[in-house]
């Protein structure tokens, strides 16, 4: 090994940035772990050779110090390159990462609690107006008994009589040493030894809490808001989680919506379409008279001002607009005077009452002859 160049065995330049070392060495791991590679002896020395690499070259000092002397500068240092590393202690965190053999190291330390979700229901108007709406949440809690501690009121938790309250042991494999959350208390380092009877030792228990939920106006299906802090509780004194409340928006009878503009489909008679007429017209704030000019074909979209959906994002409190399509209802039974009057209207017509029809027919005839 005293003979390999340290770029080369990560095979990198001697400009290589700290990302690029951790990329080159992370992938010659994967490749040479013993673990993957059981009984190869040159699979070994070589992952024993890159981590070797990677622990100088990854140390911004003894990569200086390398990089002028070479390995007799390593071996100024006192650097060990004989094979005899811990792993743990050169690269802890891709050690971990990769082949799930780092420790947790959870003693002392308080783990977070789960975020929760709440799927809250609304009407089309809730939506558009806001709402405060009640809702109960079930969520695990710090026991009031043993207030999270998970022993039994008056008693405490012990340190673990395997790894001595250090929360991990090590073991020796070949030529490294790993590093590996305690069994025995699941990288506490302490234990239970009289469990608190209303948690069973867990620490936390299910509870039910109502909390006020204010809607602003104008929420969309499917936004999300937060609740920090308001979900499950931490382990032994970790931060609470959070609660994300997320909308989902009842579909309504008459409306629907594009962004802040509500959209609204009114049949009409055809006479209506043709002679023109005012109607009333259902919007969020209840019936508005709209003009329909006479000769309004099927399809016609007619705006309302300011009659949509408060703008949520900005500050603004300008609304929308409702956007009303006419459909042209065509009846579907006629008494025999409907017919006998609408045959005279047709032989009363002329091709300039109907413009489209007369351009769609001299298009037939140009094509067909």
């Amino acid at each position: 090994m005293a003979n390999q160049d340290y770029y080369e065995v990560l095979g990198v330049s001697r400009d290589a940035s700290e990302s690029e070392l951790k990329s080159a060495y992370r992938k010659l791991a994967h490749q040479y772990h013993p673990d993957k590679n059981p009984g190869n002896k040159e699979a070994e020395e070589k992952f024993k050779t890159a981590s070797v690499a990677y622990g100088v070259l990854s140390d911004a000092e003894k990569r200086a110090q390398y990089d002028r002397f070479g390995h007799a500068g390593m071996n100024n240092m006192g650097e060990d390159v004989s094979g005899n590393v811990n792993i743990q202690d050169i690269f802890g965190d891709i050690f971990g990462d990769f082949f799930g053999g780092g420790p947790k190291n959870k003693r002392n330390r308080g783990e977070r609690g789960a975020d929760l979700r709440y799927h809250l229901t609304l009407k089309f108007e809730e939506a558009a107006f806001g709402v405060e709406k009640e809702i109960s949440i079930k969520r695990k809690e710090a026991c009031a008994s043993c207030d999270g501690s998970g022993a039994k009121p008056g008693t405490k938790r012990e340190n673990c009589s395997s790894c001595q309250g250090s929360g991990e042991i090590r073991m020796q494999k070949g030529f490294f040493a790993i590093a590996q959350s305690c069994p025995n208390c699941g990288g506490q380092g302490s234990r239970i030894s009289d469990p608190c009877s209303s948690c069973k030792g867990s620490g936390r228990q299910s509870v039910v809490r109502k909390l006020k939920v204010k809607v602003p106006a104008g929420i969309e299906e499917g936004v999300q808001m937060r609740y920090v802090g308001e979900g499950e509780g931490g382990v032994q004194g970790g931060a609470r989680g959070d609660l994300y409340v997320a909308m989902v928006i009842e579909p309504h009878p008459l409306f629907s919506r594009d962004g802040t503009n509500v959209l609204c489909d009114i049949p009409i008679s055809f006479v209506t379409a043709a002679l023109g007429a005012k109607i009333d017209v259902p919007t969020l704030d209840g019936k508005v008279a709209m003009s329909i000019p006479a000769g309004s074909q099927s399809g016609s979209v007619f705006r309302l001002k300011d009659k949509g959906i408060v703008h949520m994002r900005g500050g603004s409190h300008k609304r929308g607009d409702q956007l009303v399509t006419v459909r042209v209802e065509v009846p579907k039974k006629l008494s025999n005077r409907q017919k006998e009057l609408l045959k005279e209207f047709s032989d009363l017509s002329q091709e300039e009452s109907h413009p489209e029809n007369k351009g769609f027919f001299e298009k037939v005839r140009e094509l067909f002859g």
